[in-house]
C-alpha cells in the first residue's frame, strides 16, 4: 500500500472507482453491448437474406426470360405452321371453286349450245316451209298459166308435200 501511496493514488478510491468500472462495464455489456451486437447480427442476417433472396430473384426472372423466349419461339412457330395450312386450304378451296365456276360456264355453254341447235332446227324448219310454199304458189301460177289438168295439180301438190 505504500507503493500506491508512494505514486499519490488512493487504494479505497481507486477500489471504488475499479468496482465503479465494472458495475457500469456489466451494466453497459448487458444493456448496451448485447442488444446492439443482437441487433447487427439480425441486421447482417437480414441482409444476406436479402442478397440471397434477389440473387434468386435474378434467377428466377433470367429463367422465365428464358421460357419465354422459348414460347414465343414455339407460338411463332406455331402461328407459321397455321399460316401454312391456312394457305394451303385457301388454295384448295381457291381451286375447287375454281373447278366448279368451270363447270357450270360448261354446263351453260352446253344448255345454251342445246338452245341454239333447237332454235336453229326450228329456223331451218320454217325457212323449209315457207320456201316450200313461196315453191307451192309459184308452182300453182306457173301451172294454172300452162297446165289446166287437174291431176298435174294434184302431182304438184304430192311432190311439194314430200318436200316439206
Amino acid at each position: 500500500m505504500e507503493l500506491f501511496n508512494a505514486l499519490g493514488l488512493n487504494v479505497k478510491t481507486l477500489l471504488a472507482q475499479l468496482i465503479n468500472f465494472a458495475v457500469l462495464f456489466f451494466v453497459l455489456y448487458r444493456f448496451g453491448y448485447r442488444p446492439m451486437l443482437k441487433f447487427l447480427d439480425e441486421r447482417k442476417e437480414k441482409i444476406e437474406k436479402g442478397i440471397t433472396d434477389a440473387e434468386k430473384a435474378q434467377e428466377k426472372l433470367i429463367q422465365m426470360t428464358e421460357d419465354e423466349k422459348n414460347i414465343i419461339k414455339e407460338a411463332r412457330k406455331e402461328a407459321l405452321v397455321m399460316i401454312e395450312k391456312a394457305k394451303n386450304d385457301a388454295g384448295e378451296k381457291r381451286n375447287d371453286i375454281l373447278k366448279k365456276a368451270k363447270e357450270e360456264i360448261g354446263k351453260v355453254i352446253d344448255i345454251e349450245k342445246a338452245k341454239m341447235q333447237i332454235e336453229k332446227a326450228e329456223t331451218l324448219k320454217e325457212i323449209k316451209r315457207e320456201a316450200a310454199e313461196l315453191i307451192i304458189v309459184a308452182m300453182e301460177k306457173v301451172l294454172e298459166a300452162r297446165l289446166g289438168d287437174k291431176n298435174d295439180k294434184e302431182l304438184i301438190k304430192k311432190i311439194v308435200k314430200d318436200l316439206q
